[in-house]
């Protein structure tokens, strides 16, 4: 099966009936064998709207997202478990409604660890299949992350915790091609990570990123360091200017002057978009050619721009 096919999930259910039974029973499926031999992970991410109208808009592009037959969705989780109680409401109807894998994303901020040990006992409950473990940005206003008493500091610590006590959970973790900013070297994020991995994650998922020969360079290393799980890269299609610009300032990605240049040329918000998914899709014809065991797309609650990269991929 070509990865081009694998990608976009109807040409897959089309020539290939086997693979469709596979997908509607991979409820059962590990995160790790999510990435194995032969299979392509495909994976979007969500945050938690924060209005009914917005809830109902977000199952209507679920809707149109499932359509590619996804390995799984996330649910972000808000500074502090701000959107505990919504996270777990999007998961619960995404997954009934749609019988998709679901991950919530959890953080060590402004949680105690017998908070984190009742968040996951909860997700548990609630039939969460993953957890996307993260130590988490400081609050609104600080530089600076500080652990709370008894709480966690590092996201190695929450990987560790989840793996003891709620193993039937597979593992994401970040991971960084154009360094945390935190970091004081390339050296010392890269052995970060090699932590969070050695104390139990399945699967490494990076930051946005516009440059695939950062991520190539990145997975160089990360080879190199000895670590063996699926490195993924995470790919955000761009919609419009100011909102990518103001995005990756927050999270310290580069734009290529000549994309922004592109994008800038015409003040149509129509013109942004399709530069955008362009650029995107040319992004993922490449890291697919270079051999990545899957994508994760970060979708914004919306599904017009994904939908449009995968089907420009699938076309080749």
């Amino acid at each position: 099966i070509s990865s081009f096919a694998i990608i976009h999930g109807y040409l897959v259910i089309r020539y290939y009936p086997r693979f469709h039974s596979y997908l509607r029973n991979k409820n059962a499926m590990s995160l790790a064998a999510t990435y194995g031999a032969g299979r392509f992970g495909l994976s979007f991410e969500l945050f938690p709207p924060k209005t009914r109208q917005g809830e109902a808009a977000l199952l209507r592009h679920v809707r149109e997202l499932v359509t590619c037959q996804p390995s799984f969705i996330s649910c972000t989780y808000g500074a502090g478990g701000s959107t505990r109680t919504q996270t777990l409401e999007v998961i619960k109807q995404v997954k009934e409604r749609f019988h998709v894998p679901m991950a919530s994303h959890l953080t060590c901020v402004d949680s105690t660890v017998d908070q984190l040990r009742s968040y996951l006992a909860t997700a548990q409950q609630a039939g969460v299949d993953y957890i996307v473990a993260l130590r988490g940005d400081p609050p609104s206003g600080e530089t600076v992350f500080r652990s709370p008493a008894n709480g966690l500091r590092h996201a190695s610590e929450l990987v560790s915790l989840i793996k003891a006590e709620f193993p039937g959970f597979g593992i994401a973790v970040a991971g960084y091609p154009e360094v945390h900013r935190e970091a004081l070297s390339r050296e010392e994020d890269l052995q970060h990570l090699k932590h969070k991995v050695h104390m139990g994650a399945d699967v490494v998922i990076t930051q946005l990123f516009y440059h695939n020969d950062d991520f190539l360079r990145f997975r160089d290393r990360y080879q190199a360091a000895g670590i063996r799980v699926p490195l993924v890269p995470g790919i955000l299609p761009v919609n419009n200017l100011s909102q990518i610009q103001r995005i990756s300032s927050m999270c310290g990605a580069t734009l290529p002057p000549a994309f922004v240049e592109k994008l800038s040329a015409r003040d149509d918000p129509q013109w942004q978009y399709q530069v955008g998914v362009e650029f995107a899709a040319r992004q993922v014809r490449e890291l697919v050619q270079c051999g990545v065991p899957g994508i994760h797309f970060y979708v914004l609650n919306k599904s017009q721009s994904t939908l449009a990269v995968l089907q420009a991929v699938s076309q080749l």
